[in-house]
């Protein structure tokens, strides 16, 4: 009887000072966002490129891929540098300079085939939609991939503005086709 007591107590020993420690772990606080939505806040570590963003979230860095919106390429491996990709990620990295506190939303699919979270983004101290920004200055195209689609129409209404008045890349590279 002695030696199942015994054998019992590292499962007593965990949960006694496993579980208050699962319960606190760091969890992202849940903000109110301008657009009346809910957000997951963060505060930034690292512009990668134009459309791609470290964060830290909850205690982890995780890498963020802003939906919506699609930047010209800068670091893609054997990919050449796209017309527009250096002014793209130099905006972008204006936006959201190290430290800058930022809300994440999600939409229906949280992360795509690399790993990479899938969110957009808002400037926590003046709320500034960061994915629709890049989109009214021509830094950004719109991406559109189902079935995160929340600000889809938002998102093309700002590009056909920005490639009417030839703004960003819409006014500096050559148009296929």
């Amino acid at each position: 009887m002695r030696a199942r007591r015994l054998s019992l107590l590292p499962l007593a020993v965990g949960l006694v000072v496993g579980v208050p420690v699962a319960c606190t772990s760091p969890r992202p606080p849940v903000v109110a966002l301008p657009n009346g939505g809910s957000g997951l806040s963060a505060r930034v570590v690292h512009v990668v490129d134009g459309d791609t963003v470290d964060v830290e979230l909850a205690g982890a860095t995780e890498r963020v891929r802003l939906l919506g919106i699609d930047t010209p390429e800068t670091v893609k491996p054997g990919h050449p540098i796209d017309c527009f990709g250096p002014e793209a990620s130099a905006r972008t990295k204006a936006l959201l300079p190290a430290g800058t506190a930022v809300v994440l939303q999600r939409d229906t699919e949280p992360r795509d085939r690399y790993g990479r979270l899938l969110a957009y983004l808002w400037r926590r101290d003046d709320g500034l939609f960061v994915n629709g920004s890049l989109v009214d200055d021509g830094f950004a195209d719109t991406l559109s991939i189902e079935p995160n689609v929340a600000h889809r129409s938002d998102l093309s209404a700002r590009r056909a503005a920005a490639r009417a008045e030839g703004r960003g890349m819409w006014g500096s590279c050559p148009r296929p086709g």
